[in-house]
């Protein structure tokens, strides 16, 4: 058994059997459903809260404040823990500053214990792909700075291609222009989107249709993962309901990289990203090459 314990936050969307089965913590997000606020641990069914965007209602989100991260915290120090944390990208949220307050504030109560905040540098399930990699290195026997070492070496290694059939919640976040938005609604365009070398979103093609965009990320996949064609590591999907347009990238990928055939697993776009992205994005997560821009 570790002597330290592996903490992130609500947003790694991946499902709270898997968090428990890797024995991970949690801190928690905050959501706002026109105007009712709710916390990210599930309590909001996701199927509801999709229904519920895609009837118009406002949604808005709340990052996990310093009180809440030493209440978080606290538990595992007053037991003789050592805690190493992972928040949400910085490129996406201030989640961080708000987490090295509480640590800060801590290590002067517990001055013998180690608690490590560190930028994850990724989101949605990469950001839980990055999670149960780091749990697998856990019970390979690394040590806490061991593992800290090795997550800073790797974390830009997490690969995060995703598209959105729908621009309505990009445009009203600011990541799409209006204009852009109008007019890739009317043509049907796709952005093609990842996380960049700094954590932030970043589009990088547009492609006309669903069919075209599904073909140009199962090939982002092809050109950037560990092997190519030959990967054969973990790859998640997350999706913010539409099961079906994840059905039909899984099934691009298994035709050009056969190794992934019935081992993609998929998990839910959860209320604190998917207020943001809204109904109809499909993100893919992968092992593959560092992000450099």
């Amino acid at each position: 058994m570790s002597d330290y314990v592996i903490s992130c936050c609500s947003t790694a969307d991946l499902n709270p059997e898997h968090y428990k089965k890797r024995n991970l913590e949690l801190a928690y997000f905050h959501f706002q459903v026109d105007g009712i606020s709710y916390c990210d641990n599930g309590e909001y069914p996701i199927n509801d809260f999709y229904k519920a965007m895609e009837n118009g209602a406002m949604t808005k989100t709340s990052q996990i404040n310093v009180d809440e991260y030493i209440a978080h915290f606290t538990p595992f120090l007053e037991a003789g823990k050592d805690v190493i944390h992972l928040t949400l990208s910085s490129g996406i949220s201030g989640t961080i500053n708000s987490a090295n307050i509480a640590a800060d504030e801590l290590r002067e109560k517990y001055p013998d214990r180690k608690l490590y905040i560190i930028d994850s540098m990724a989101a949605s399930s990469g950001y839980g792909l990055l999670m149960d990699t780091i749990a697998d290195k856990r019970d390979e026997g690394l040590s806490i700075d061991e593992l800290k070492s090795w997550i800073l070496e790797h974390r830009l290694e997490v690969n995060h291609w995703f598209f959105t059939t729908d621009l309505t919640y990009l445009v009203r976040g600011g990541r799409v222009s209006k204009a852009a938005g109008w007019f890739g609604g009317a043509l049907k365009i796709c952005p093609l989107l990842n996380v960049d070398v700094n954590g932030k979103l970043t589009a990088r093609t547009k492609h006309r249709g669903k069919s075209a965009v599904i073909r140009a990320t199962a090939k982002r996949m092809l050109e950037n993962a560990n092997g190519g064609a030959a990967y054969d590591g973990k790859c998640y999907i997350s999706q913010s309901a539409c099961r079906d347009d994840a059905e039909a990238l899984i099934k691009e990928i298994e035709q050009i990289i056969p190794a992934m055939k019935g081992r993609i697993e998929v998990y839910d776009i959860g209320t604190t990203i998917g207020s943001h992205t809204g109904p109809g994005t499909v993100a893919l997560f992968f092992w593959g090459k560092k992000r450099e821009d």
